[in-house]
């Protein structure tokens, strides 16, 4: 039979390379309708200079190298889930449920690759571990991405659009019926990297962006990237940032403040676009945070804004991939063709049961 509470740890670590996220969740489901409760949480920061380097040249690793990445990932991620359950002193966990760091996504040519996804995480925490979401859906003939969406669908169902601000913008939300998902733009992925040279890790509410000036070519090449003219489902990755993105900021001389508020106006701009006036929003992420982004959205439509409480602002997607591990261990739906374009919904992950 299956049970109505869950205790779980969910684990997520970003394109914008902020950390690993780490999350404990209380799960309840009554009458249909699933419920939550944090308990702790805690991000283990990256490395500046080691950790943060290392994950950025994973799209250029030959596959050897990348399994022996995924191997040297996986031991340190399990020690780190370790350090977060021994430090809090969490009991009876159901299972611990970690996306993994996305290495390569090119779901066009069948490919998507996390690290962090090996049995040796189970070993190290004795515990059941659910992972590894993305590949199935892909081999579907899905994008393997995103798969938040029947999190918003199931959690958050109140709002008409939930849209997290992390290394890429994504949005969420209901259409004739289905749950329709993708993402919009590169957010936190390219910010804060301008912001490097100048020594800092991010734009701390959007200020340097408020005091730049737009450069309006720079901002008509941006908005006339093909990616925003295709139809969902799609999906970004680091591979189109660096294809797409990075070519247009080399040889400028602008100040780093105006590419900044032309990066923010582009943004602004691809996020609004596809929004209905007065509708309800609900904005996760860090980039829900950067007060000057979320003006220049407004200032594109009249929205209804919630940015919520910080324990869901920060660790959302945690949250729900500890939902959709939950799911994967019910056996049942946590991967929405709508939203990813394969074949069939399906329930994603792979269970390594070692409860010992």
């Amino acid at each position: 039979m299956l049970k109505n509470h869950y205790h779980v740890v969910g684990v997520m670590s970003g394109t914008s390379l902020d950390g690993v996220d780490l999350a404990e969740v209380f799960f309840e489901f009554n009458n249909g309708q699933w419920d939550y409760r944090f308990g702790h949480t805690f991000t283990e920061p990256y490395d500046d200079r080691r950790d943060k380097s290392w994950l950025a040249n994973l799209v250029n690793l030959s596959p050897a190298a990348l399994d022996e990445a995924d191997h040297s990932y996986s031991l340190m991620l399990g020690a780190v889930i370790n350090r977060f359950i021994k430090a809090n002193n969490i009991k009876g966990l159901d299972a611990v449920c970690s996306h993994g760091h996305t290495a390569l996504h090119q779901p066009k040519k069948g490919i998507t690759r996390q690290i962090g996804n090996q049995k040796i995480i189970a070993e190290v925490l004795k515990q059941t571990v659910v992972c590894d979401f993305r590949v199935q859906d892909v081999a579907l003939g899905g994008q393997g991405a995103p798969l938040v969406p029947i999190g918003d669908r199931l959690l958050f169902g109140k709002y008409d659009y939930c849209i997290n601000l992390g290394g890429f913008a994504n949005i969420s939300f209901e259409q004739d019926g289905q749950r329709i998902a993708y993402d919009l733009c590169p957010v936190n992925i390219v910010l804060n990297e301008l912001v490097k040279p100048l020594g800092l890790s991010y734009d701390d509410r959007g200020q340097l962006a408020s005091q730049g000036k737009l450069i309006p070519d720079l901002l008509a090449q941006l908005n006339a990237l093909s990616f925003y003219a295709q139809k969902p489902p799609k999906s970004l990755g680091l591979e189109w940032v660096k294809r797409n993105i990075d070519p247009l900021f080399k040889g400028q001389h602008h100040k780093t403040e105006d590419l900044l508020a032309t990066l923010v106006e582009h943004m602004a701009m691809q996020i609004a676009a596809p929004l209905k006036s007065d509708a309800q929003l609900l904005f996760t992420g860090g980039g829900a945070y950067n007060d000057y982004l979320l003006q220049r959205i407004e200032a594109h439509k009249s929205l209804k804004i919630k940015v919520p409480e910080r324990e869901l602002v920060e660790y959302k997607e945690a949250l729900i991939f500890a939902l959709l591990g939950v799911l994967k261990l019910r056996e049942e739906i946590n991967c929405l063709s709508s939203v990813t374009g394969a074949s069939k919904d399906h329930s994603s992950g792979v269970i390594f049961n070692l409860n010992i």
